[in-house]
């Protein structure tokens, strides 16, 4: 395709001056720009695809970057990136030093807040708004864009309750499709699914209670509509809020029929939308599908297990148990905190609640984790999918911190499979019945066994096993990141001690004597933060066992991972392959 208008954008100033045919003759373009380069690069497409209306009028509208616009999550903004002079190196998008895949305060002044995870962009862009009257500044305008899946979050509510007892110059606009990464849930969905263009439900509506003038539902795909209710709107006092009704994955056919799918649907034929299916015969499955079928497994022998997921049962493959027992499995929508307490206040009911929850997005959810499960001790099992470096997704997504805050909490077990088998044997052992929580974290993408559904074992709670005797050095590692360790020992002649620690709280005591008083020097592996890990806890091990042994921390330094391929972000952080040979090496 001829992008005639698009490559005259340099900047938001440049699509000011067209006309409203060019604007959507621009949208066409700009559509089809976005699917060809997600179509060869990978990324985040169906979002982008339903706002491309929207983001050309937001910028043609309002003095763009002097008017403050926040996305929501940022999956929606590539349109955005593009029109703000990215477009030349948009193919860089998600790969190592290129663009970031969501918006960042570091790689534009049009992205005036940086974001990843949901529900913060009404709190933000309050923030601005109320700062800027502060600043005497009464003219600049903050403008919210947010899915109807994020603004069901509770942090939006709050963001909302704050906005309506203010005068401060706010506009918050839903973008409504009906769809976050899996389909909405819950009755904000069920009030907003009565909307229709040109009509919205009068009973009820709660944005207007809360003190809000309520504009729409709009067309979200009418270009010359959105101009004209953005223009009234710039000339509206105080908190607004337009309700506008996209279509997730528009202007691509097989991205609107299978919205799921084409979120995020890696290499795709631009043309037709038709998926480039990887060759994945004789691949071993992803560690999600392997929790996902084990749960099944499970639940069929034990009536009291009980799924929870907060809006992620495609990503976490609970979406398994909640086709084979619907009523026991329950996405409670962008709510962590919410899933948190419920599956504590199940668990006080008998109840042997899983709840999968991301590793990054478990942070947002930390007070929940320690008043509500851990200080009642209640036995809830916490399945940490993505934990560890995620790869394309970046800073906001990698799953490293969880070691390190989880060891701080009393009765907190922390375990953390080499392998599918030990996962599944874990979630065998975790439903057995356990007087403590219990968090497993385990990567993202595929493991390392093809054969991993055998017989049920249990495991014995805080205990490792020894891969391999050594003589001098020891390696100590935790979960999957073990197999850059197996990779490296290939490499080296000596006999080097290998031990699978597989728990971090409690710590193998018994097998950490027999490591200190066998080996002279000692590395600790792991896939999180170095700084209050794995490796900070054998540490402390040594230090109050009076053992003087030289110790090296391999981890993730204490800096934010950016985005990139997991082996390239391994590379940086000096845990891949290569690193722990040169250590290895270095200690001869």
């Amino acid at each position: 395709m001829a992008y005639t208008i698009l490559n005259t954008i340099q900047g938001p100033s440049d699509l000011r001056h067209l006309s409203k045919e060019e604007l959507k003759l621009l949208a066409q373009e700009l559509r089809q720009f976005i699917i060809e380069i997600v179509a060869a690069k990978e990324g985040h497409l169906g979002a982008s695809l339903g706002v491309v209306e929207l983001t050309i009028a937001l910028h043609f509208v309002f003095d763009t970057p002097n008017d403050m616009l926040v996305w929501d999550v940022g999956h929606q903004a590539y349109g955005h990136k593009i029109l703000t002079g990215r477009r030349d190196n948009f193919h860089t998008n998600r790969q190592l030093n290129g663009l970031s895949g969501f918006p960042k305060r570091e790689e534009s002044v049009y992205d005036t807040f940086g974001v990843g995870h949901s529900s913060t962009s009404i709190s933000a862009a309050l923030g601005m708004a109320l700062a800027s009257k502060l600043n005497g500044n009464l003219e600049k305008h903050h403008i919210a864009v947010i899915g109807d899946a994020s603004i069901a979050s509770g942090m939006s509510f709050e963001g909302l309750n704050h906005a309506g007892v203010t005068d401060a110059n706010l506009l918050v606009i839903l973008n409504d499709n009906a769809i976050g990464i899996d389909p909405s849930v819950g009755a904000l969905k069920e009030y907003l699914s009565k909307a229709k263009v040109g009509y919205k439900p009068q009973k009820g509506n709660m944005i207007e209670a809360l003190n809000f003038n309520y504009f729409g539902p709009v067309d979200g795909h009418d270009i010359t509509a959105l101009v004209a209710i953005l223009e009234e709107l710039k000339n509206t006092a105080g908190p607004k809020f337009l309700h506008v009704i996209t279509k997730k994955g528009k202007g691509l056919k097989k991205a609107e029929e299978d919205q799921v799918k084409y979120h995020a649907p890696g290499k795709f034929k631009p043309d037709t939308g038709e998926l480039l299916s990887a060759n994945v015969e004789g691949l071993p499955l992803k560690y999600q599908d392997v929790f996902g079928l084990t749960l099944v497994e499970l639940a069929k022998q034990n009536q009291k297990i009980i799924g929870i997921t907060p809006a992620m049962p495609t990503g976490s493959s609970l979406k398994y148990m909640m086709d084979a027992f619907p009523e026991r499995a329950f996405d409670v929508g962008i709510a962590e905190q919410h899933a948190v307490t419920l599956a504590a206040g199940m668990a006080t009911q008998g109840a042997i609640v899983f709840c999968n929850i991301y590793s990054t997005f478990l942070q947002r959810a930390y007070d929940q984790l320690i008043h509500d499960v851990a200080l009642q001790k209640l036995p809830v099992i916490f399945c940490l999918d993505r934990a560890g470096l995620v790869g394309e997704d970046g800073a906001t997504h990698h799953g490293l911190f969880d070691i390190s805050f989880l060891r701080a909490i009393p009765n907190m077990i922390v375990a953390a499979p080499a392998n599918e088998i030990e996962l599944r044997q874990l979630l065998y052992t975790a439903q057995l019945g356990l007087s403590n929580p219990i968090a497993i974290r385990y990567p993202r993408g595929r493991g390392v066994v093809k054969n991993w559904r055998v017989p049920f074992q249990t495991l014995e709670i805080g205990k490792g096993v020894c891969e391999s005797e050594g003589e001098d050095v020891a390696i100590l590692c935790i979960g999957a990141i073990i197999k850059n360790a197996k990779a490296a020992l290939k490499e080296i002649e000596k006999p080097i001690g290998l031990y699978n620690m597989r728990f971090i709280k409690p710590l193998d005591e018994e097998l950490l004597h027999h490591i200190f008083s066998k080996y002279t020097t000692i590395i600790t592996v792991e896939d999180g933060v170095v700084k209050g890990g794995f490796g900070s806890g054998v540490l402390e091990f040594s230090a109050t066992n009076n053992y003087s042994r030289k110790i090296k921390c391999l981890g993730v330094p204490d800096s934010f991972i950016e985005h990139g391929k997991i082996d390239e972000l391994q590379e940086i952080s000096g845990i891949d392959v290569k690193t722990i040979v040169q250590v290895i090496k270095s200690l001869f």
